[in-house]
């Protein structure tokens, strides 16, 4: 049985604050992200997530529109997280590497992915948004750390960043990477493909 999604905190009444609306929309999402992967995406309505969340039905619309973008909003926090506002330019090849790694093989990642892989056929635009969106967007980025560009190349190390320690987490055969190993993860994908004057790991 899959684990509780966390309580929310009581709201004080009025107009919320950024930081307040911030935290509420993440609060909404992870009981979306919870509920997707418990049920399944066609098995969970507006209501399900507003009673889960305890917010009202419209908040959900106001923040979302609908089940379909926040799905597509909680992919979008993951890459976030790994590319940051500005794309993760500010990274080095091997920094943002050790950031794919290490959110791609997380719980809700992984997750998220299994939903998308059981999903895809009843769900055919969903899951365009989801390669778009998701593994789209980090082979771009990675391509733009690339000394030259390389479509190809910058494929090829996405494969590896996810390689077979993300099928055994798809499998629920492995834990999550520590920081650490998703650091050694990402140099030796580096290494292989010739792209291994990074530091070594530590």
């Amino acid at each position: 049985m899959s684990a509780s999604p966390p309580q929310a905190p009581r709201r004080k009444r009025g107009r919320p604050t950024e930081a307040e609306r911030t935290r509420r929309r993440d609060e909404i999402l992870d009981a979306a992200v919870h509920l997707f992967v418990a049920g399944g995406f066609g098995q969970v309505s507006l209501d399900d997530v507003a009673a889960t969340a305890h917010v009202a039905k419209r908040t959900i619309y106001s923040y979302f529109g609908d089940r379909t973008e926040m799905f597509v909003a909680a992919v979008e926090r993951l890459r976030q997280r790994t590319l940051g506002p500005a794309g993760g330019e500010d990274d080095t090849l091997v920094e943002l590497a050790t950031k794919i790694v290490s959110v791609l093989h997380s719980d809700e990642a992984i997750g998220l992915h299994r939903l998308m892989v059981t999903e895809a056929h009843a769900f055919p635009e969903l899951a365009e948004r989801f390669y778009r969106d998701g593994p789209e967007s980090y082979i771009r980025a990675l391509g733009e750390r690339l000394p030259e560009p390389d479509p190809d190349l910058a494929r090829a190390l996405f494969t590896l960043l996810l390689g077979e320690p993300h099928r055994q987490r798809l499998l629920g055969l492995r834990a999550a990477p520590t920081w650490a190993e998703a650091r050694g993860h990402a140099i030796a994908s580096l290494a292989h493909l010739g792209l291994g004057d990074a530091p070594t790991a530590t």
